[in-house]
């Protein structure tokens, strides 16, 4: 069962931490480039919140934070698999 449980946690770390890392890619991107002319244009005049480059990147920081978790609950169950040798 303890190498079940590492070899589990091991797997369900490395696949969070590449999720989280994707998912933080996408965050950033919009960001980093400037996008069309138009919509930045519509978008200064809409209050933070509704602005759709705002909202896409909350919601896609939200996830890649919630990939990481599954990543560090992989590493807790790899620990909980190497005490229980």
């Amino acid at each position: 069962m303890p190498f079940l449980l590492v070899l589990t946690g091991l797997t369900t770390a490395a696949i969070g931490t590449w999720r989280s890392y994707g998912a933080a890619r996408l965050a950033v991107a919009p960001l980093v480039h400037l996008g069309e002319r138009t919509r930045t244009a519509l978008d200064a005049g809409l209050p933070v919140h509704e602005r759709s480059r705002v909202r896409l990147f909350v919601r896609r920081v939200t996830l890649s934070i919630a990939w990481l978790v599954i990543g560090f609950y992989g590493l807790f169950l790899a620990s909980v698999g190497i005490v229980g040798r």
